[in-house]
């Protein structure tokens, strides 16, 4: 009796009877539930993050390029019937069963504070996609490839050009 009374140290600290039960709970989400499974498709995540994205003040447009590149997807996405063409331009995404990881390229307004900018992307983001689908967005990533300068569009330049050879 006196053996089973007694428990060695190893077992202390590392019994079966605790490990599991946080196991289950470290598994569990708002994804998962007694009626079934409910998963997010990666073009829903996407379009979340680019929406949450632009509505951030200071953010210009989202993607890489050339400015008339963006211009073109931008007067593409005006156009009417063809507004979910692009919507997702520069936002790649990971998703798995309850968690999500975000990257972003964004090209910002000159004059504002990029790390500022960048860190309130990250947070409407992140919020938005943990509201609206209840994954858990591990990381939010955003690279600044651009700014965007009043005036400086590429078609100004290609008319400036055009004029001085003519």
């Amino acid at each position: 009796m006196t053996q089973t009374a007694t428990r060695p140290e190893h077992d202390n600290s590392q019994g079966p009877v605790s490990a599991e039960p946080d196991k289950a709970v470290v598994r569990q989400s708002r994804l998962t539930n007694d009626d079934g499974k409910i998963t997010v498709a990666q073009g829903v995540v996407q379009k979340i993050a680019a929406m949450a994205c632009r509505e951030v003040s200071g953010v210009h447009s989202m993607g890489t390029g050339s400015t008339t590149s963006r211009a073109f997807g931008m007067i593409r996405d005006r156009i009417p019937g063809s507004t979910g063409l692009n919507v997702a331009q520069g936002v790649g995404v990971e998703v798995g069963d309850t968690e999500a990881a975000i990257d972003l390229d964004v090209v910002v307004e000159y004059g504002v504070n990029i790390s500022e900018l960048a860190r309130g992307v990250q947070r409407n983001v992140k919020t938005s996609i943990e509201q609206m689908t209840g994954l858990n967005v591990v990381e939010v990533n955003v690279s600044v490839n651009d700014i965007y300068l009043p005036g400086s569009d590429d078609d100004s330049n290609d008319s400036a050009a055009e004029s001085r050879v003519s």
